[in-house]
């Protein structure tokens, strides 16, 4: 009996409490209630602070992030390459369609991963930015890419290897963005990380760097690229000439 006359003392006392907390409470919840509208007004950003503006390249960005994964050419990659590109395009006086830029930069390695990659990709067969021109058709239209503009976007994705011949503003700026990527300590990281543990040596790799050395630099079209390429360039090239003296002259690499 005292259990229950304490549970009914508690009662009337949370009671009284009761009555003093609700206009606290009910300003609690009207200022949490606002929280959603206050969140939802804000636009949302990549990790470097890209507006995603647009509630398609919501849905995209969080696509690459969910399944292009690799230190060479996952999201991280093709988020680079499109502040690079706008810069290039800024700096050049470029008009570019922001929305073809972004779909194609966000999609244009697409094919190096499941399930898109194929043999004929890996083997090199097949251009890898042809297949991302072809695949990335039904997932820009399900995001609620304006298809109107899908192209432009398979242009840039198709022609943004270094060795390529881009036409149009956004291909000419994805490729040069692309291209220097390449360079500098970035572009280092990038294509020694391709070598993976099950390789005797990185020896392909630093040939690879130094054929970035020759051919990237003469493929670039834009003045902002070639600007950002000078210092990447002797950055890499300062790296490769060090990896060649500390392996005995490349014998040890």
């Amino acid at each position: 009996m005292a259990f229950a006359g304490t549970r009914a003392g508690a009662r009337g006392s949370n009671g009284v409490m009761n009555l003093l907390m609700a206009p606290r409470l009910i300003a609690g919840l009207l200022f949490f209630s606002l929280l959603p509208a206050a969140a939802s007004a804000a636009t949302p950003t990549t990790v470097t602070g890209i507006p995603l503006d647009k509630p398609w390249k919501v849905t995209i960005y969080a696509f690459a992030r969910a399944h292009f994964h690799h230190p060479a050419w996952g999201w991280q990659h093709s988020e680079r390459d499109y502040k690079l590109a706008l810069q290039f395009a800024r700096e050049d006086g470029i008009r570019v369609d922001t929305d073809v830029l972004f779909a194609a930069a966000m999609m244009h390695d697409m094919a190096a991963f499941h399930p898109w990659e194929t043999p004929a990709v890996e083997s090199g067969k097949v251009e890898h930015g042809d297949v991302a021109a072809k695949d990335c058709v039904p997932i820009l239209r399900a995001a609620g890419f304006p298809m109107t503009k899908i192209a432009a976007v398979q242009m840039a994705e198709s022609r943004h290897m270094f060795y390529s011949k881009p036409i149009g503003p956004e291909s000419i700026v994805l490729h040069d963005a692309d291209s220097v990527d390449f360079l500098g300590a970035m572009g280092a990281t990038r294509i020694i990380a391709t070598v993976g543990e099950d390789k005797p040596s990185v020896g392909g790799a630093i040939r690879t760097l130094r054929s970035f050395l020759r051919e990237i630099p003469r493929g670039l079209i834009t003045k902002a690229a070639k600007r950002a390429a000078a210092p990447r360039l002797v950055e890499l090239r300062a790296f490769l000439d060090e990896e060649n003296a500390e392996s005995y002259g490349g014998k040890l690499l």
